[in-house]
C-alpha cells in the first residue's frame, strides 16, 4: 500500500522493482479474466436493480459540511421520486448520497473501488447492493450504463473524471443523452466560465450547444425537477 512509503518516489521505485518487464507482460493476458469477472459481476448485480441516478462528489466531505447535508437531501428526494441512487460507496458525498437514499423508497447502491486511502464502504448501502471493483474503468461503465442522470456535487480529480467521461460519451453519441446536473454554482461557476470563454469561444474546442448538456443548480428541488422534466419530455418514467 502506498502509505507505507515516505514519498511518491519510493512508492514508484518499489512498484517497478516488484516484477521484471517479462513477468509484467506474461501476466497481462490473465488480467483480462479478472476484468471480465468484474464486468460480469457488475452487470448481473446492476441488472437486478435497474437504472438509477448516479451521485458523485468528494470522499473528503465531512458530515457537517453543507454540501454533505445537501447531497443527503437530494438523494432522499430522488429516491422518493422513484429513482434508485448509485454512489461510489465510500465516505463523504458518497456516504451522504447513500444515507439520503436509505431514507427514501428506492434502492441505495454502492460501487466501491479498492484504494490505498480514503475509500471504504459506508453503512447506508442496501446489504445486497454493494459491488466492489479493482478497476476504475469497469466501475465507470456501471455508473454510466445504469444511470438515468448524473448529479455532480463538489469534488476532486475523481469527480471531474467521472463528469467529463459522461459528457464525452454523450457529446460523441456513444450513449444516450441524460441530465448532467452540477450542484453548487459557487463551486462550479469558475469551471463553467472557463469552458464557455476559453474552451469554446476562444479556442473553439467544443460547440456552444455542448453547454446545454450541463445544468448548474443549488437546491434539491431543482435537481428532481430537471430529472422529472427530462423523462416526461421523452415519455419515460422511473424504473421502480
Amino acid at each position: 500500500m502506498k502509505e507505507k512509503f515516505e514519498n511518491d518516489d519510493e512508492w514508484i521505485n518499489d512498484s517497478l522493482k516488484q516484477k521484471s518487464w517479462h513477468e509484467i507482460r506474461s501476466n497481462d493476458s490473465w488480467v483480462i479474466f479478472k476484468i471480465m469477472a468484474e464486468f460480469v459481476n457488475g452487470y448481473e448485480t446492476m441488472a437486478r436493480i435497474g437504472p438509477c441516478v448516479s451521485i458523485f462528489g468528494s470522499a473528503r466531505t465531512k458530515p457537517e459540511d453543507p454540501y454533505y447535508l445537501l447531497a443527503e437531501e437530494i438523494a432522499c428526494k430522488v429516491s422518493n421520486a422513484g429513482y434508485g441512487v448509485i454512489t461510489g460507496g465510500g465516505p463523504g458525498i458518497m456516504e451522504a448520497g447513500n444515507k439520503g437514499a436509505s431514507q427514501g423508497s428506492s434502492p441505495s447502491v454502492g460501487l466501491n473501488i479498492e484504494l490505498p486511502f480514503e475509500q471504504h464502504f459506508n453503512p447506508y448501502i442496501d446489504h445486497d447492493k454493494n459491488v466492489n471493483f479493482d478497476y476504475f474503468f469497469v466501475r465507470k461503465v456501471m455508473f454510466v450504463k445504469y444511470a438515468q442522470a448524473f448529479v455532480v456535487m463538489p469534488g476532486g480529480f475523481g469527480t471531474l473524471d467521472e463528469m467529463f467521461e459522461a459528457l464525452t460519451l454523450i457529446q460523441t453519441k456513444k450513449i444516450a443523452k441524460f441530465p448532467i446536473i452540477l450542484v453548487g454554482s459557487s463551486f462550479w461557476g469558475g469551471l463553467m466560465d472557463w469552458i464557455k470563454n476559453v474552451l469554446i469561444e476562444k479556442h473553439h474546442n467544443a460547440n456552444p450547444e455542448d453547454l446545454n448538456l450541463i445544468k448548474v443548480v443549488d437546491t434539491a428541488e431543482e435537481v428532481v425537477e430537471i430529472i422529472d422534466n427530462f423523462y416526461k419530455k421523452y415519455s419515460l418514467s422511473p424504473n421502480f
